[in-house]
């Protein structure tokens, strides 16, 4: 894979294999590197990462097949002896535990000019003298040149190990895990550091790393590994701003960030590596009968490689052209939204604003005026009991959407009855697993007790507990923690987080709370008046809106402080309909917001409806 810029390659591996035993570690690994290039590999550990770096250096302990070319020459051909004329002299490696790499027994000063002297660089005083130049360009302060190794902070350990791998000035640096276990100041000064010396050398740089910050700021490309295959690859920018495989998605959602507004969330199960079918298979949210049997081809789609046999994150639920009406009232116009596999769209706006209306039209408890609902591609003409197997809705008040007359068995149960799913003992069996899973007792008095003498949080799990009990694939939640004090709203909220880590649901979550919205959700979707007026990664509406409207529901989101936020007043008693549905409140509103209304267009991974935003379809 390359990028097609007219530089020359420097390494490339073709159809790279590594066997520990019987264990395949790496497979099919075709990648290109040019020269003056930076690529990083990222992925969790035990992905792969460090023996793919061992084998471009041959200090790998597996049986390795296939072709490393470089420079045209095939090193896995090489024999030991002449591997010495290109490790560490050409091609050299930052090791990824700095405990182990540097020797106890000689000060920091020998060890960097061993590498001189034993590649016949130059004499003991030249390789001393060179040794010395390096560690000044590392910024290792000259009293720490005759320390040894246990004398050394973790900082500065990984700067020596830098100026060793830079001694015999190699074409190509593997650097794996350079910034692991260091403090924040340490690891930007070591990232600047790296990105300055690489430029003024013009070295061709390996990543290996987990560390996204790293990866953003050293790599001009990126390419994500998974139990020993590529997964995904492309720019680094595009890559990190729009992952397109399941598994990057995940990697980023689990990465701490400034940038981030979603509480963390991590990757159901482990890395385990198969034989057959695609390995990150078991731990994806959009697995298929395909999946289990054949291994995806690593194929170029819309500018990005990526191994899937979907295409890569496909859309769950779209709504197109949406709308409804209740006489002269359109309380949904004309909306465009999709929400994909595995992921949270918070559907945000004041009360009144059509979100409650949206869900029912997808449900199927209004039907729509015009517009076209599709699940899963596939246009809903009618719902039947498997729709309902794959939609289930939590409402907002759960004391009213639990029927009084039936037991919390009974209750949870009953989609059960319906869909005639196992015997009676099965559907029992049933109810108390998920009743376990939302963390509510199953002990015979508890599942005998009626709505009425349960609190409001055990309501809306009991809730919560009915919608999931046929493991759908879409839950849309209705301001399902609007009634709940603050205590109990943070533990359904993080509830529907871990059961959407467990089970891969995708969830349309319902909230006039913005504030909440931020720590559930990967998109935000702005609502007003039945219209959409701003869509994006929430972390992006959150630091950066564009509608008026959005900045103001901002403005008025709760904070601890004791200032007041300002409601926005009319500015105007003009509104008939015709133009923006924010024009009479908004302080920057012109002439035409009154006339005219914007569609929604795009702003890269942001949309927006205004006209005072630059926007393109």
């Amino acid at each position: 894979m390359g990028d097609g810029a007219g530089r020359l390659a420097m390494i490339e591996l073709r159809e790279l294999e590594v066997m520990y035993g019987k264990r395949r570690v790496l497979h099919g690994i075709n990648l290109t590197l040019k020269r003056g290039e930076s690529l990083s590999i990222v992925g969790e550990s035990g992905g792969g990462k460090t023996t793919l770096g061992l084998s471009i250096i041959g200090l790998v302990e597996g049986t390795v097949r296939g072709e490393i070319l470089f420079d045209g020459k095939n090193l896995v051909a090489l024999a030991e002896k002449e591997w010495k004329a290109i490790r560490w002299n050409r091609i050299a490696m930052v090791f990824q535990n700095v405990e182990n790499a540097l020797n106890p027994l000689y000060t920091v000063l020998d060890q960097v000019s061993e590498p001189i002297v034993v590649h016949k660089l130059g004499d003991r005083n030249e390789a001393t003298r060179r040794a010395g130049e390096l560690l000044n360009r590392v910024n290792l302060p000259e009293g720490r040149f005759y320390a040894y190794p246990h004398q050394l902070s973790g900082g500065e350990k990984q700067r020596v190990l830098i100026a060793m791998a830079l001694a015999n000035d190699p074409d190509l640096i593997i650097m794996d895990e350079p910034t692991t276990a260091l403090d924040a100041l340490t690891k930007v000064e070591l990232i600047n550091l790296m990105h300055t010396v690489c430029k003024e050398r013009e070295l061709t740089i390996l990543l290996l790393t987990h560390d996204f910050y790293a990866a953003s700021t050293l790599s001009d490309r990126m390419a994500v590994l998974y139990a020993g295959t590529i997964v995904e690859f492309g720019s680094t920018p595009a890559l990190l701003s729009n992952p397109r495989h399941p598994y990057t998605r995940g990697l980023l959602r689990c990465y701490p960030s400034m940038t981030t507004t979603k509480d963390l969330q991590g990757i159901k199960g482990r890395i385990e590596f198969f034989d057959v079918g695609c390995p990150f298979h078991p731990r994806c949210t959009q697995s298929i009968g395909i999946c289990r049997e054949k291994a995806p081809r690593l194929e170029k789609n819309d500018g990005r490689f990526i191994a899937c046999h979907r295409g890569g994150i496909i859309p769950l639920l779209e709504l197109r052209d949406l709308s409804k009406s209740f006489d002269s009232l359109k309380a949904v116009d004309s909306i465009d939204l999709t929400l994909y596999e595995g992921e949270t769209l918070a559907l945000v706006g004041e009360s009144g604003s059509g979100k409650t209306t949206t869900a029912k039209l997808i449900m199927g408890i209004f039907e729509a005026t015009e517009g076209r609902i599709y699940l899963e591609g596939k246009q809903i003409l009618g719902r039947d009991k498997s729709f309902y197997q794959r939609v289930q809705m939590i409402f907002q008040n759960p004391m009213e959407s639990l029927s009084h007359r039936l037991s919390v068995l009974e209750a949870v149960r009953e989609p059960l009855d319906v869909q005639k799913l196992g015997n009676r003992e099965q559907r029992e069996s049933m109810v108390r697993q998920i009743l376990d899973e939302v963390e509510l007792p199953s002990s015979e008095t508890f599942l005998n007790k009626y709505p009425h003498q349960l609190s409001q949080g055990e309501a809306q799990r009991v809730g919560i507990a009915r919608a999931l009990i046929l493991n759908p694939k879409l839950l849309i939640a209705d301001e399902p923690t609007s009634a709940l004090d603050a205590s109990t709203q943070a533990k359904v909220v993080k509830l529907l987080l871990n059961l959407q880590e467990k089970r891969g649901i995708s969830m349309l979550f319902i909230t006039h709370n913005l504030a909440l919205a931020r720590k559930i959700s990967d998109r935000l979707a702005v609502m007003l008046n039945g219209i959409i007026v701003e869509e994006g990664p929430s972390n992006e509406i959150v630091s950066s809106p564009l509608h008026p409207y959005t900045e103001d529901l901002l403005k008025a989101a709760p904070t601890l402080s004791s200032r007041v936020p300002t409601v926005p007043e009319r500015t105007s008693e003009r509104n008939d309909g015709t133009g923006c549905p924010y024009a009479n409140r908004c302080n920057k509103v012109t002439e035409v917001c009154f006339n005219e209304k914007q569609r929604l267009s795009s702003l890269s991974t942001h949309k927006v409806a205004c006209m005072l935003c630059t926007a393109t379809d």
